[in-house]
């Protein structure tokens, strides 16, 4: 089926509304019909047949010179005639009130004897006659079409049609409520596919289409920071390469003039360094592929942790609760070791400790030196990608820029925290938190 050919919300809305607006309408028109119309027809038609009877009687009792005087009251006052001959060019009636059948079985009860009725039209109205025994013989009582009030057809087809107007006009209106986020939003959508930046979507109305324009904003966030980060990827990249390839460029032609170890050696050397950037930059922009969670022994972790780690032995210290966890142990040990390296290069050959305990639902590791601490303005900053300290961009003293930038996101992946104090007495801390299953959790 072709997009275009497809019902819109306000087609479709209109049309739910008012199929359910017919059904209630019918159903009330059908309670109220059988349940308080027709006993009150019937109620009425009994009663005008008992007022038709008596006028009838009452008349041919009457004096001669008095009936005219009656006739014009009973006229005035119920609407009603009398005739002592049958009318002219009378015709079988036509009405199709169910009060007419109610008050022609009325009549011929009170009469005993069915009745004789007849139609007749007069200066443009019809009129509905009924032959009574009156005496000894017959008399005409005839009312308009007119007097009878109650309309139910009417009723029922005006109800209909002022109740469809209404729908139609509150599915316009209540689709159009529906519809402007929504179309907000197809065009947000389109902006962001094309590339641009859209503009954030007011997180207003119903509750749903609140929630909708929220996880969109948070989207919409993240593909900006997705974007910023490659673009300072790229940037910190094509920098930090040129320093290693000019030194490269003039290696080579030196040794090619006057080869030497030395020469071999800064060579080899500038080799590693762009490799170990290019390494990180291809983890950072990658993300994180899910790993499967596994037991880990935090303190047996943290000592092989040590052992592995060059220069770490001999200024690492321990402090670690017997701990067990459920966790992706490659995503913990690489941030783990990044912050110890850190803590290592940055720590002013002071000793470091590792912590880990538990508390509140949380596992925290922390990662303690002694150094000269981040400034507080920059504890945010420095996990940013190629964001350094040291202002020179010597990886050789300050690293790659991209340490701090791998923990955030690894751990962002993983559904950790990382966050940075300052550690009384001087130096940093970094704490990671990883949340522990409740008890009785399903795992």
């Amino acid at each position: 089926m072709k997009l275009s050919s497809r019902l819109s919300l306000t087609q479709q809305n209109a049309l739910l509304l008012l199929a359910f607006f017919i059904l209630f309408e019918l159903l009330v028109a059908s309670t109220i019909t059988y349940f308080l119309m027709l006993p009150m027809a019937r109620r009425s038609a009994a009663d005008l047949a008992g007022l038709m009877t008596l006028s009838a009687q009452t008349w041919s009792e009457l004096p001669p010179v008095t009936r005219p005087a009656f006739e014009i009251e009973l006229a005035r006052s119920h609407a009603l005639a009398l005739r002592a001959e049958p009318p002219h060019n009378a015709a079988p009636p036509s009405w199709r009130e169910p009060y007419l059948r109610f008050l022609v079985a009325s009549l011929s009860a009170r009469a005993g004897e069915s009745v004789t009725t007849s139609r007749e039209e007069i200066r443009g109205q019809e009129w509905f006659w009924v032959s009574l025994p009156a005496g000894d013989g017959y008399l005409s009582v005839g009312f308009p079409h007119s007097r009878i009030g109650p309309r139910p057809i009417h009723a029922v087809l005006a109800s209909l049609a002022g109740g469809t107007l209404l729908t139609l006009l509150a599915a316009w209106w209540l689709a159009r409520r529906t519809t402007r986020p929504l179309q907000r939003l197809q065009q947000a959508v389109t902006s962001l596919g094309r590339g641009q930046t859209p503009e954030r979507l007011p997180e207003t109305g119903p509750r749903e289409i609140a929630a909708l324009s929220r996880r969109f904003n948070e989207m919409a966030k993240q593909v900006e920071d997705l974007l910023a980060a490659r673009t300072v990827l790229l940037a910190g990249v094509s920098h930090d390469l040129r320093t290693p390839l000019a030194r490269l460029r003039l290696a080579v032609e030196m040794l090619v003039r006057r080869p030497s170890a030395e020469l071999a050696a800064q060579v080899e050397g500038d080799i590693e360094a762009m490799d170990r950037l290019i390494g990180d930059v291809l983890t950072l922009a990658r993300g994180f592929g899910h790993e499967a969670a596994q037991r880990v022994v935090l303190p047996d972790l943290l000592a092989d942790l040590v052992r592995s780690t060059p220069g770490a032995a001999e200024r690492v210290q321990i402090e670690a609760d017997d701990i067990t966890l459920e966790a992706p142990a490659g995503a913990l040990r690489r941030i783990l070791a990044n912050l110890l390296e850190n803590a290592l290069r940055y720590g002013g050959g002071q000793p470091v400790t590792l912590q880990a305990e538990t508390g509140d639902g949380l596992c925290r590791i922390g990662v303690l030196d002694r150094g000269p601490g981040i400034p507080p303005a920059e504890q945010e900053a420095v996990f940013r990608p190629f964001y350094r300290l040291e202002a020179s961009r010597n990886v050789g003293t300050g690293g790659s820029g991209l340490g701090l930038a791998i923990v955030r996101q690894l751990a962002a992946a993983q559904g950790w925290e990382v966050s940075l104090q300052d550690r009384p007495g001087g130096g940093l801390a970094v704490w990671l938190k990883i949340a522990l299953p409740q008890p009785g959790a399903l795992i």
